[in-house]
């Protein structure tokens, strides 16, 4: 009997040593770097002011 193409195991593929590892593709990298960058900016004081107003008319 021979076996069918589901019952094929495939072989495990080799890493390069040298060759850094990721994660994904490499633009996943940027725009990692890019969403860090938003997360540490300050909150504008526009927004600031709004979410205040927004705690004074939620609380009374």
């Amino acid at each position: 009997m021979v076996p069918s193409q589901d019952n094929k195991k495939l072989a495990p593929q080799t890493e390069n040593a040298d060759a850094p590892k990721q994660d994904g593709p490499e633009w996943t990298s940027g725009l990692k770097r890019l969403y860090d960058s938003v997360l540490d900016e300050p909150l504008p004081d526009s927004f600031k002011d709004l979410l205040s107003k927004l705690d004074e008319n939620e609380n009374g």
